[in-house]
């Protein structure tokens, strides 16, 4: 694809037409072109390009040009060489060679001072380091590409596409470390600029690599489709280690899908066309899925074959992805084979490998840099909003009083709003914060503490180990579960119903383990995913116990019961068959108590923050129950939303 540049003067715009014009006159000649480059020594990366395009994929003329650039000192030429070789040797594999060459590409580069040569060494550094599964060094190489890249003011469409090539690589490095939806985030990105500059080969790479993770989401129709689009535009600009790409992908898809019968002819075709282009990676792609073809099959000696040569290809050019997935399937293999001993082994060796990929590191590493290049991208379009608005108050003098006072009405109205917000803002903050502090003095209350060691010290004088053991282990259970409670804001519904069978384990104690406690879960809910303020229910069963229960002597019984009556709202029910809220009343005031409404409060506060971030807020009922118009016990109605601000429930 050739580039130019707008430029606002005229010779400039004259010269580049020549030169483009020149290219395409002369596309074939590269003694005519070698010519030219070496009287003129262009430097507008632009320029090399449309001359010396048409020759970046033979060598043996690259390096011709690399030869006569270092001989005539022309430092773009011999980083453009550089780079071609570099792209020529990766695509064979050969990654050390590669590198190398784009590193001495990078450093003519620098002596160049040439930005557009600069960003294309970074990334296509990033790009082998990519191909190696070396993910922090693959983000650093495509990071520094992005950050010279915004801090060009008016950037040309070489710089353009060179932000979808970082773009799409870290959406692969995402990819590598299963973040599909972050990938698919960059895909996007680099898919736009490619759509803009209508770039057939940008658009093949990123509809491929959207179909990848989309196949990865478990959405193999749609992943289909991509990959079907992908290999359109493979076709539209011939490229065959695109077609290659394209069958691996969509045979692997029919794998999923059972379809053996449409898999095979398209991944030996696959195989067939890597092997002509000698390319390592692909190779290895291609074994890959023709041997987990004949594993589903059952042809397990040539499944084993295959694999096998999948596993020492990626082994010498130190492809991690494929010797993990190998080994994986070797793995089935020898199990099915019998050979349980090297499944074991194969199957170690895969999840060493990819422990080494995915670590908590990598994953915090990349989602800080990312995170860094984003805010450099909007640092460097304010400071060109900023030259921006100065040129436009330059042109226009007679109205910079005007502009002047603006601005400052503007920043000083900005600031007033800042200050208003962040103000807001802290005081929400220093509100939730207390109100988590309040809690965990709630759940850590010293009586608490002080009863329940003092009910496990009468099991151990009373010789009753097993018992003392046994809620020993209850309690420093239940203390470890508040005491990570109070790191998080939110837990699951399956931590929490687990955390209050603990509390009242131990509270039962001090009741001679009278209370039937029962809980109960409607089977459609999946409590994994339900979130909800972490020990908010603590403070209902206490109040079930202690002003329900406490005052009656037998038969005391609590039922926890969580349902679903609409998609909007959890329902739980706390139910105690205890002396209801008038006797408790009553009571409570004659020992003059005043532990009622502390922790209700508390807990309605942290339900209402809460409930902020979803479309209804939550509501609490407390009725009071009856038999034959005598109190019988109190029932808890506490609805718990789950549907988000925004979002649609299928």
């Amino acid at each position: 694809m050739k580039y130019f540049y707008t430029h606002k003067l005229l010779g400039l715009s004259i010269l580049i037409f020549f030169y483009g014009s020149y290219s395409a006159a002369q596309s074939e000649d590269f003694e005519n072109a070698i010519s030219y480059v070496e009287i003129n020594k262009p430097s507008q990366y632009t320029i090399i390009d449309s001359i010396l395009k048409p020759f970046e994929s033979d060598s043996a003329k690259m390096t011709h040009l690399l030869n006569l650039s270092k001989e005539t000192s022309w430092n773009e030429g011999a980083s453009y060489a550089l780079n071609a070789l570099g792209v020529i040797q990766r695509d064979i594999s050969n990654y050390d060679e590669s590198l190398q060459l784009h590193q001495e590409a990078q450093t003519y580069a620098d002596e160049a001072n040439s930005d557009e040569l600069k960003i294309t060494s970074l990334n296509m550094i990033g790009v082998v380091y990519r191909r190696m599964d070396i993910v922090k060094l693959a983000l650093d190489y495509h990071t520094e590409a992005l950050k010279i890249a915004y801090s060009v003011i008016d950037p040309s469409k070489a710089i353009t596409h060179n932000i979808a090539i970082s773009q799409n690589s870290i959406g692969n490095i995402y990819l590598v470390l299963k973040q599909y939806d972050l990938a698919l985030l960059q895909f996007n990105k680099s898919l736009k600029l490619e759509k803009e500059a209508d770039n057939k080969l940008g658009l093949a790479i990123n509809y491929h690599n959207i179909g990848y993770a989309q196949e990865a989401k478990g959405f193999l129709d749609t992943a289909l489709s991509s990959y079907q689009l992908s290999l359109d535009y493979n076709d539209t600009i011939d490229s065959e280690i695109g077609r290659v790409i394209c069958f691996n992908s969509i045979g692997r898809v029919y794998l999923k899908q059972s379809n053996y019968k449409d898999a095979k002819p398209i991944i030996l075709e696959a195989l067939e066309k890597a092997l002509d282009l000698d390319d390592q990676y692909y190779i290895s792609a291609s074994y890959l899925n023709l041997g987990q073809l004949e594993t589903e099959t059952n042809q397990l000696v040539s499944a084993e074959e295959h694999l096998k040569k999948a596993l020492n290809i990626s082994n010498s050019y130190n492809l991690k992805s494929t010797v993990a997935e190998s080994s994986k399937l070797l793995s089935e293999v020898s199990q099915k084979n019998n050979d349980y001993k090297a499944a074991l082994k194969y199957y170690q060796d895969a999840v060493e490998i990819e422990n080494t990929i995915l670590t908590e590191q990598n994953l915090q590493y990349v989602n800080d840099i990312a995170i860094q290049y984003e805010n450099e991208n909007k640092n460097n379009q304010i400071k060109a909003l900023a030259l921006e608005n100065e040129a436009v108050r330059l042109r226009l003098d007679r109205n910079k009083q005007i502009l002047l006072y603006t601005s400052f009405l503007l920043g000083a109205i900005g600031i007033a709003l800042f200050i208003i917000h962040r103000t807001k803002a802290l005081k929400r903050d220093k509100h939730i914060l207390t109100l988590e502090q309040d809690m965990l003095r709630s759940q850590m209350n010293p009586h608490f503490i002080f009863n329940s060691l003092n009910s496990i010290k009468l099991y151990i004088i009373n010789n009753d180990k097993t018992n003392a053991v046994y809620y020993l282990n209850k309690f420093s259970k239940l203390i470890r579960k508040i005491l990570m409670a109070s790191k998080e804001k939110e837990t699951s519904l399956n931590d929490e119903l687990e955390t209050m069978k603990l509390y009242m384990n131990i509270e039962n104690i001090r009741f001679s383990n009278e209370i039937d406690f029962n809980i109960k879960v409607d089977p459609t809910i999946n409590t994994e995913i339900i979130k909800l303020p972490s020990l908010v229910l603590q403070p209902f069963l206490e109040n079930s116990l202690w002003h329900g229960l406490s005052s009656k002597s037998d038969n005391k019984k609590i039922d926890l019961k969580v349902s679903k009556k609409s998609s909007e709202f959890i329902t739980v029910e706390i139910t105690d068959n205890g002396i209801g809220r008038l006797a408790s009343k009553e009571i409570n005031e004659r020992k003059r108590l005043e532990r009622n409404s502390v922790g209700i409060d508390i807990t309605k506060a942290r339900l209402a923050n809460f409930s902020e971030a979803f479309q209804n807020s939550y509501t609490l009922e407390i009725e009071d129950l009856y038999e034959n118009e005598i109190p019988s016990g109190t029932k808890i109605i506490l609805q718990i939303p789950v549907k988000l601000k925004n979002q649609i429930i299928t």
